[in-house]
């Protein structure tokens, strides 16, 4: 097996794009925190999905969360 072939699956897997309530989920925080946190530079942008829907990138949401300090308040 290939392995530059499994690094573009996994890639492929992680970039699925998850909605609002699936961010809250996994990272814990409300979506008003979320979007305080988006303003101050602090968290990964969103992609726009449609005309009134945003969604973000599954692979920014875990190296968002790879790079916090662990023990550090958000």
């Amino acid at each position: 097996m290939n392995p530059a072939v499994n690094v573009s699956e996994r890639v492929v897997r992680s970039d699925r794009l998850l909605n609002k309530w699936a961010v809250e989920e996994r990272t814990s925080l409300d979506i008003t925190t979320i979007y305080r946190k988006m303003k101050a530079g602090t968290f990964p942008q969103p992609v726009r999905v449609g005309r009134r829907r945003v969604a973000w990138r599954e692979s920014d949401i875990a190296a968002w969360q790879a790079a916090l300090e662990v023990g550090t308040r958000l």
